[in-house]
């Protein structure tokens, strides 16, 4: 196993983007995965990863920490540019992603497997010590966000609405040119960001919190 380790690891994690792209993570057995791979030991995948949580986090680990370094890189520039426009951190959260698209080692079989993750809100982002690149644009686009919007949690949505409409065109890649759908998805997440609390909304939601505050007393 040893001799084979790194060379075996690396398949077991191209067969689990695959396929848990293809299908759902829930929805592909560990042996379909170790299968795929063309590993010869039938317990290599729990040799490496010991269960599906594992693997998951292997996935995400080969791709987000590119992801992670573009976006630092994208807030560092918007904190040094000073012109604080709020499309300029739209980008910063959609274009390091979008680069996946192109990205003929899984990249699009990841973004698949990031909107499901984040719409189940099993992110298993590990990045060592350094901070997490969201974190830290959800902690710059505040400022930007009335009291309503982030009680209505506004970032999350953004970061949902922006993880699956790429994994759904990662779905139908590879596309000729992509840079018209980056484009626009940044506008779109722009304008999620800004749109007024109604207030219709905003009562709704003081409503809910009175409720939950009234259970919690």
């Amino acid at each position: 196993m040893a001799r084979d380790a790194e060379p075996t690891r690396i398949a077991l994690v191209a067969a689990a983007e695959r396929l848990f792209a293809s299908r759902g993570i829930d929805r592909v057995s560990l042996r379909e995965v170790t299968r795929a791979s063309g590993a010869r030991n039938a317990v290599a995948l729990q040799y490496h990863f010991k269960d599906r949580s594992g693997v998951v986090r292997a996935v995400v680990k080969k791709h987000f920490p590119e992801v992670d370094r573009q976006r630092h890189g994208m807030l560092d520039a918007y904190e040094k540019d000073g012109t604080r426009q709020v499309r300029q951190l739209s980008a910063a959260l959609v274009v390091p992603l979008a680069a996946k698209l192109s990205d003929a080692d899984g990249g699009p079989a990841y973004l698949q497997i990031n909107a499901e993750l984040v719409n189940r809100l099993r992110t298993p982002m590990e990045v060592g010590a350094q901070r997490n690149s969201i974190d830290r644009w959800r902690t710059v686009v505040e400022p930007f966000l009335g009291q309503d919007a982030t009680r209505l949690h506004r970032r999350f949505t953004a970061i949902r609405f922006s993880a699956t409409e790429l994994g759904l065109r990662a779905k139908s890649a590879p596309h000729r040119d992509d840079r018209l759908f980056v484009s626009q998805l940044v506008d779109q997440v722009t304008a999620l960001l800004l749109a007024p609390v109604s207030a219709q909304t905003s009562s709704l939601a003081m409503e809910r919190d009175r409720g939950l505050s009234t259970r919690t007393a």
